[in-house]
C-alpha cells in the first residue's frame, strides 16, 4: 500500500495568466502558497477474490472490471497513462471539500500519480510529477485548466511561478523572514461561500475572452511582483498586501460575469464593512472559498458578521506532495 499526501493551495495574484492562451504569447506569473490542508490517496493492488477488478472510493464508490468503465476522469486517465493491468483499490480522503477553489482537483491528480509511481517502485521528481499532472488534465482530459495548481501542490511552499512562452515553468521560492510569514498567515482567513462549482466550466468563458482582456491580465500579472515587494520590505505595512488582494479581486471580476455572484459580492462587502482589508474568491470563481485578509484584532467582528459561513484558518506548508506510507507487501 502507498499513501500520498498532497497539499491544497491559495493563489494570491496572477491567476488567469497561467492559461496557455495567455502565457504562450505574453508569459505569465502567479504568487501562491501551499497550505496545511491535504488530499490523501491510498493505493494498493486489489486481491483477486472479488467479482470486480478495481475499487475506487471517493464521494462515490466505484467497483468495475475494466479501466474504461471508471467514471472518475482523473482515475481513469491515470490508470490508462500507466497502462496498469492489475486490479487496484484507490481510496481518497480530503481535509476540505472538492471544487472549492483550493486546487483540490490538481491535488488529487498529483497525489494519485505520485502514489502510482510509488506502487511501481519508481522515484519521480517534482518537475516530472507536475508536468504529468498538467498533461493529464489539459491534454488527455481536455479540461479548461491553467498550469499553476499542479505546480503549486507538487512543490509546496510560497512561490512565484513563472510560465514562459516555451511552456517551461520556473518555481521561484519567495524569501521572507519567519516573522513576516507568520504575520501574513495571521491575517488570512478562508470562508466557504456554501457552494462548489466545476472550475473548468467557469474558466471556459474566461479563456475565450482572454484576447479582449489583455490590459486587465497584464495588471494582474504585475501585482505578483508588487505583492512580493510588500512581503519582502518589512518597513511596509502588511495591510498593503490585503488592499492589493482587493484590487486584484475587482480586476478578476471584470474578466467575465461568471466569476462572482450577487451572494458572493454581498459576503465580501459585509466582511469589508466590519474590518476585512481585502480579499478575493479563490480559484476560477463561481463559488468555493473566499480568502479574506483581516487584521487579527478584527477577526472576531468578521466572524460574528459571517457566522452563517464556515471559517477555516490555515498555515503555509513547504513539503508539497509526499509519500507518507510505503509498504509493498500489503
Amino acid at each position: 500500500m502507498i499513501i500520498s499526501k498532497t497539499p491544497f493551495r491559495i493563489s494570491f495574484f496572477g491567476g488567469g495568466t497561467d492559461y496557455p492562451v495567455w502565457f504562450k504569447e505574453h508569459g505569465g506569473q502567479v504568487l501562491s502558497t501551499a497550505i496545511d490542508k491535504y488530499c490523501y490517496l491510498s493505493v494498493r493492488y486489489f486481491p483477486p477474490f472479488f467479482p470486480y477488478k478495481h475499487r475506487i472510493v471517493y464521494s462515490k464508490i466505484e467497483t468495475v472490471n475494466d479501466t474504461n468503465e471508471i467514471l472518475h476522469p482523473a482515475v481513469r486517465a491515470a490508470l490508462e497513462f500507466f497502462k496498469i493491468d492489475k486490479g487496484l483499490s484507490i481510496h481518497h480522503d480530503g481535509d476540505l471539500p472538492a471544487r472549492t477553489g483550493l486546487g483540490s482537483s490538481s491535488a488529487f491528480t498529483v497525489g494519485l500519480l505520485h502514489a502510482l509511481h510509488g506502487l511501481r517502485g519508481q522515484n519521480v521528481t517534482k518537475e516530472e510529477l507536475a508536468r504529468e499532472a498538467i498533461h493529464l488534465e489539459r491534454d488527455v482530459l481536455k479540461e479548461n485548466v491553467g498550469s499553476q495548481d499542479q505546480v503549486a501542490v507538487t512543490y509546496g511552499g510560497l512561490n512565484k511561478l513563472v510560465f514562459s512562452a516555451t511552456n517551461d515553468v520556473s518555481v521561484q521560492p519567495v524569501a521572507v523572514s519567519e516573522a513576516r510569514r507568520k504575520e501574513l498567515e495571521s491575517h488570512i482567513v478562508l470562508y466557504f461561500t456554501g457552494f462548489s462549482r466545476y472550475a473548468s466550466e467557469v474558466a471556459k468563458e474566461q479563456i475565450e475572452k482572454t484576447p479582449q482582456k489583455q490590459k486587465e491580465l497584464q495588471e494582474m500579472s504585475d501585482m505578483v511582483n508588487e505583492g512580493i515587494r510588500i512581503l519582502q520590505d518589512e518597513q511596509r505595512n502588511i495591510s498593503e498586501f490585503g488592499k492589493l488582494l482587493g484590487e486584484s479581486w475587482q480586476l478578476k471580476k471584470s474578466l467575465t460575469d461568471k466569476i462572482s455572484t450577487p451572494e458572493i459580492d454581498v459576503l465580501y462587502e459585509r466582511a469589508i464593512r466590519v474590518g476585512a482589508v481585502g480579499g478575493k474568491l479563490l480559484g476560477a470563481g463561481g463559488g468555493g472559498f473566499m480568502l479574506l485578509f483581516i487584521p487579527p484584532e478584527k477577526q472576531e467582528s468578521v466572524r460574528r458578521e459571517l457566522k452563517d459561513f464556515l471559517e477555516v484558518k490555515c498555515k503555509f506548508e513547504n513539503g508539497g506532495s509526499q509519500i507518507i506510507y510505503h509498504n509493498s507487501h500489503i
